[in-house]
């Protein structure tokens, strides 16, 4: 079974390793349709998380059930599904408050890696969430969002309370931040305003909803456009102090920030924060909640997320999807087993 595995910042390769098999009756294996490269895999990939030893790469994913352990009834084999990636019981208190990500039980969905043809999914009955039947191919691409940059940008719209009658301002444009544009204005937005500085990631933006594009750092321009004051909901979807910076003084007075970059030396001023009245929620993203939602979404053809995909390869050529992000020559690769 061929899996994409970092080796090294900046090295990855596809490599044979052994299929993967049921250890745990609450296991099930999957058969992946696609698979992808995040934002987040860029961290070690560029140094900025550490790689002590080869590590098997992903944690995005949608495809069919081949196996279930003794202990899974919520699906079976041959249905398609998608999963969080965090595996939960969805049982415990945490999970039915709707923080599956927090879960007791909470362990890495894909502990061999996403980035491959067949994946273990521990904890699959609260995990994975079968489509009504078996996808159509172009279906595959939005399904395969919903895993994380779809759930994860749609988490970041909740948390910053966007709804109808609010501007929303969105600090990142990468995948997770323009499907946050999305949610958005699914949500009811009255206003989105993206925030990017790359024409083919402003197309995309305009194409999931945003009234309006801002190109320039700081927060003037987002003052200008709201009469002085600030957002009312401001997603935060980068992860870095100048990023979460950005997102706070973007915000008015009362107003909400939805900070869903993973964070990385992320130190922000107590006094400033503490003036500025402005609410803060996120962390990773409980996609399993969302899930249902966003499936029947996308297979009613309402949103269809899986144009933020710009760059499709085979799993083969892992490395060149890794070097495309890397170097902003693609929002995001889909991967094909």
């Amino acid at each position: 079974m061929r899996v994409a595995v970092m080796t090294a910042p900046g090295e990855v390769r596809v490599e044979d390793r052994p299929e993967p098999e049921i250890i745990e009756p609450t296991d099930a294996i999957v058969r992946l349709a696609a698979t992808c490269i995040c934002g987040s895999d860029l961290w070690p990939y560029r140094g900025v998380e550490a790689v002590d030893a080869p590590r098997p790469m992903g944690h995005e994913y949608a495809g069919i059930v081949e196996v279930v352990g003794s202990a899974v009834t919520a699906v079976r084999p041959g249905q398609f599904v998608v999963g969080s990636f965090f595996a939960s019981d969805n049982t415990c208190e945490i999970c039915r408050a709707g923080y599956q990500t927090s879960c007791v039980r909470r362990e890495a969905a894909a502990p061999g890696g996403a980035q491959t043809e067949r994946m273990r999914v521990p904890l699959a009955e609260g995990t994975l969430v079968a489509t009504p039947g078996i996808p159509s191919d172009d279906l595959v691409p939005s399904l395969l969002a919903a895993s994380d940059v779809l759930g994860t940008g749609w988490f970041g719209a909740v948390a910053a309370a966007a709804g109808p009658g609010k501007t929303v301002a969105v600090v990142g444009d990468g995948a997770v931040g323009l499907l946050g544009v999305l949610a958005a204005r699914r949500l009811g937005a009255e206003r989105v305003i993206a925030m990017s500085r790359h024409e083919p990631r402003q197309k995309l933006a305009l194409d999931f909803g945003a009234t309006d594009i801002v190109t320039e750092r700081g927060v003037a321009r987002i003052k200008d456009l709201t009469e002085g004051l600030g957002a009312h909901s401001v997603i935060e979807a980068v992860g870095t102090k100048e990023s979460m910076m950005q997102a706070i003084r973007s915000t008015r007075p009362g107003g909400h920030v939805g900070y869903v970059g993973v964070a990385h030396d992320v130190h922000l001023p107590g006094e400033e924060l503490f003036f500025s009245h402005v609410h803060l929620h996120g962390g990773p993203a409980p996609v399993r909640r969302l899930l249902p939602e966003l499936i029947d979404l996308i297979w009613t053809r309402q949103i269809a997320p899986g144009t933020v995909f710009d760059l499709e390869l085979p799993l083969d050529q892992a490395a060149e999807g890794y070097r495309a992000m890397d170097e902003r020559r693609a929002v995001k690769v889909l991967l094909r087993p």
